[in-house]
């Protein structure tokens, strides 16, 4: 089996949705600034795999840095299940909190936006700008809802290569995400060789196991179970909350690791006086739990939770190939593939799966476990630990076009 780097956690134990900090200070901790999304339509049909058609999409996007003269060196990124284009910065000098890869994103970070042209769109199906089940159906003039018809990872990327298309980017110099976004990468990678320079696949797969499958399930019968639901035909301003609360914490626990949880809450009380002996949040984590899913309801759409779920589901890059390996004999690209010590939903014997597959290729590849005890979600967390390597791995492709060497494309 390929070998895989062990590097140390060097962050404190906090999560990306904690901590508000305002513009100013963000700022002044190396924030990009003000950013701006965009939103472009792309005019025509595009036929899905599952056959439907959607009309005219909407797509937003947010770009950070600037196009080179030879328009080579754009960096895509691809967020994770409940992200969105809002990759870095502020959207305003009244946001409290930036964008989700803030981190990683900026003048001198791992993205440095003084070397890329950095973009970042929302999914198809996503409820964040881009055409999704709460967008208007142009052939009835009402929200989609329930009619919306089912997106795969591969329609998804198709509208990022459309979108590429429009800014007049042949070719990246890297695509780059986790989780459902590093589906999105080796969906690049394999479907679209020539256009991918490097990929970088952070706590990914190429398949969902399934345990991962089964939890996507639970997470849409809590949604589909609620009364509010109604098949998916709600108003927009009386969602199946109680359903997605409920989704939203299932998920969220598999983002975590038990010894993340252990260390961070254990069996510590609300309350100081006790126990309430009732159905409140006694413990800690349930405060914790059921703060997460109050805070989702409020910025995510029920109906695109289902969608992007069973998206990811349906994603599997053997499909239309012989193995794994055949599918990854297509790739043009280099890899830097990240898995997480404490990842249970995503464990590294998955990350190895690919990297075995490039390695009985002789393809180039490069492999690292990083050592975290926040589980799956410290691809988004441990920044310190993550930028050199994403850095080194990048700035090899620079070196390499520098020196007039041509690359294999």
């Amino acid at each position: 089996m390929a070998e895989i780097g062990d590097i140390a956690s060097t962050q404190p134990l906090v999560t990306q949705d904690e901590g508000e900090a305002p513009f100013a200070v963000g700022a002044a901790l190396g924030s990009i600034g003000l950013v701006e999304t965009h939103y472009l339509e792309l005019p025509g049909r595009l036929t899905l795999e599952a056959g439907r058609s959607l009309d005219d999409i909407i797509v937003a996007y947010e770009t950070y840095g600037d196009l080179n003269a030879r328009r080579d060196n754009g960096i895509l990124l691809c967020h994770a299940l409940s992200g969105d284009a809002h990759a870095a910065g502020y959207l305003s000098d009244q946001d409290t909190r930036p964008g989700w890869w803030d981190t990683m994103v900026g003048p001198g970070k791992a993205f440095d936006t003084t070397k890329y042209f950095v973009i970042c769109s929302n999914v198809l199906g996503g409820c964040r700008g881009t055409t999704g089940p709460m967008s208007i159906n142009p052939a009835t003039g009402r929200v989609y809802g329930g009619d919306f018809p089912v997106v795969t990872v591969g329609d998804m990327v198709r509208v990022q290569a459309l979108l590429l298309d429009a800014l007049g980017i042949e070719q990246l110099a890297a695509v780059a995400g986790g989780s459902m976004g590093g589906m999105q990468v080796l969906q690049w990678a394999v479907h679209y060789p020539q256009r991918v320079r490097q990929a970088i696949v952070l706590a990914s797969c190429a398949r969902l196991t399934a345990q991962a499958l089964a939890f996507n399930e639970v997470g849409r019968r809590a949604i589909m179970g609620d009364p509010r639901w109604r098949g998916g035909y709600y108003p927009l301003d009386d969602q199946p909350i109680g359903g997605l609360a409920a989704a939203r914490m299932i998920g969220h626990l598999t983002y975590l690791s038990a010894i993340g949880m252990e260390q961070r809450f254990g069996r510590r009380l609300q309350d100081r006086d006790g126990v309430t002996y009732s159905f409140e949040a006694d413990y800690q984590v349930e405060s914790y739990l059921r703060h997460q899913g109050e805070s989702f309801v409020r910025r995510f759409d029920a109906n695109s939770y289902l969608y992007i779920t069973r998206a990811m589901d349906y994603f599997d890059l053997n499909s239309g190939f012989a193995s794994l390996e055949d599918a990854l004999k297509r790739a043009t690209a280099e890899f830097l593939i990240v898995s997480v010590d404490t990842d249970w939903l995503y464990p590294t014997s998955q990350a190895l799966e690919l990297t075995d597959a490039l390695a009985a290729l002789g393809h180039p590849a490069q492999a690292i476990e990083l050592s975290s005890p926040h589980g799956h979600d410290a691809f988004l967390i441990e920044h310190q630990a993550l930028s050199p390597h994403i850095e080194a791995f990048l700035a090899a492709d620079s070196k390499l076009r520098t020196d007039g060497r041509r690359r294999a494309d």
